[in-house]
């Protein structure tokens, strides 16, 4: 992977910020990121009437990016309309999490940190592989012993 064109990325996110629908909150958000394969991908938070199925520009950055063949995020920057650093809420760093190649760095309000970093001791689907093995192996052993 070529090195990390920071400001290409923020200078992504305040355009996605751009295209964000905000009706109610009037907050546009934008975010970029950097794909393994070398696309960058991007997203801005659709916002709607029902708040609570508001999308985060995390949401349709992580939609583009399985839309347009998958891969894993290398590096991601967020801004808001005035291309204000965010740090995403815990709900999108989860989400990012899932879709994190091992090492992403995030671009946050103070400095370049890594996932680990800002979500640390996540849940992701290791976790669901590990209990799988684990249930696979107790239920065999059940089994025989029945």
């Amino acid at each position: 992977m070529t090195e990390i064109d920071w400001a290409a990325l923020h200078d992504t996110a305040v355009e996605a910020s751009a295209k964000a629908y905000t009706p109610y909150s009037r907050f546009p958000v934008g975010a970029a990121a950097l794909v393994d394969d070398g696309r960058v991908v991007s997203g801005a938070n659709i916002e709607n009437a029902a708040y609570g199925v508001t999308l985060c520009a995390e949401c349709s950055l992580v939609s583009a990016l399985i839309m347009g063949g998958g891969g894993k995020l290398v590096a991601f920057s967020c801004v808001n309309g005035a291309g204000e650093r965010l740090m995403p809420c815990g709900r999108c760093r989860q989400l990012l999490s899932e879709h994190a190649a091992p090492g992403m760095l995030l671009d946050t309000v103070s400095g370049i940190r890594t996932m680990a970093e800002v979500l640390p001791d996540a849940f992701g689907p290791g976790a669901l592989d590990d209990y799988a093995a684990q249930t696979a192996g107790t239920q065999q052993t059940g089994a025989a012993g029945g």
